[in-house]
């Protein structure tokens, strides 16, 4: 009993004189009487702390990152998720403006033609042996069957299938398809054929055109546009076509045969327009985009060698200011 009060006695003594200390060296600040024997301490156990914090951290650190793990997991998946949806926002912004801009394009020419059109996008191409590709418009939007279609290059195809939402285009490079077309400038008229698949790749040209007057003139880089069909079904007239590339040397028929490059990218569809009203009056060669400029010809270089002095001619006749010509002081008169 006497230990257990003597060690009451003297940790309560300790613990008075513990407070004391910490009290006078609180008030006393920078100039604290304590203050040798603060530095005192941190000389003598701050390396033990030291020692003992290397030792316990990377432990606490361990199960720090054992308990946080399943956390920064969820974080991880988070920010990947973000990540995820920032990218397919942008790539969700440039097709749109892609999309935007290919529909300026369609309204202009489309505005140049006089057609009424109604805007779709092409969502599926086929898979059998037709060339065909799926719209997103359909019998409730006012398409029917037998309607054009183009794009902001030129023509398409025609509407062959409707349902409600979606419409079947058959293409013109369909070896079913057959457009009555016309030549720029001389009018010529003829029947644009497709080739098929087959011309849709490989720098094969998918478009053939049965020039019918075989006496006819026709040349490469002329080019083609819709005639035009009896009740504008299935073709509005004007709509651009292509450019004859190279033309059939054969001769004796009753036709001529050109192979065309057409205006419209067949493998990159996707803004599309249905003619669902034709022209009040046939545009033409209107629809067609400008010509491209010719190349500059070659200046011609002068002969002889760069040092050579150029002769003096004759002076010819004076010319006073309002643009008559004075006779020379010694004239000569003709025998």
């Amino acid at each position: 009993m006497k230990d257990t009060r003597r060690t009451r006695a003297v940790l309560g003594v300790l613990l008075v004189a513990a407070l004391a200390m910490i009290t006078m060296d609180y008030r006393g600040g920078d100039d604290s009487p304590l203050r040798g024997l603060r530095s005192a301490g941190a000389a003598v156990f701050g390396p033990v702390e030291r020692a003992s914090a290397a030792v316990v951290r990377p432990v606490g650190n361990t199960f720090d990152a054992i308990t946080d793990a399943p956390g920064e997991r969820r974080r991880a998946d988070r920010l990947a998720r973000d990540n995820q949806r920032l990218r397919e926002q942008l790539r969700s912004t440039r097709l749109d403006q892609d999309r935007s801009a290919q529909l300026q394009r369609l309204l202009g020419t489309a505005g140049m033609g006089g057609y009424k059109i109604l805007a779709a996008q092409v969502i599926s191409a086929g898979q059998g042996f037709e060339d065909t590709v799926t719209i997103d418009v359909g019998s409730r939007s006012g398409v029917r069957p037998d309607m054009t279609v183009m794009s902001a290059d030129g023509l398409v195809g025609r509407v062959t299938r409707v349902g409600p939402a979606t419409a079947t285009v058959l293409l013109a490079t369909d070896q079913t398809s057959s457009v009555g077309s016309r030549l720029e400038d001389s009018k010529e008229i003829g029947i644009v054929q497709g080739t098929g698949r087959r011309g849709l790749g490989g720098g094969a040209t998918p478009l053939r055109f049965q020039l019918l007057d075989a006496s006819a003139p026709m040349k490469v880089g002329q080019r083609l546009v819709t005639l035009g069909s009896q009740g504008e079904r299935p073709y509005v007239p004007g709509v651009p076509i292509g450019t004859v590339e190279r033309i059939d040397a054969s001769s004796g028929g009753l036709t001529r045969t050109a192979y065309v490059k057409p205006f419209v990218h067949f493998t990159r569809l996707d803004v599309v327009a249905v003619v669902v009203a034709p022209p009040k009056t046939d545009p033409r060669d209107a629809v067609l985009p400008p010509k491209p400029a010719p190349p500059p010809s070659p200046t011609p270089t002068p002969s002889g060698s760069p040092g050579a002095k150029k002769k003096k001619g004759k002076k010819g006749p004076k010319t006073e200011a309002d643009g008559t010509a004075t006779p020379s002081a010694n004239p000569t008169s003709g025998g």
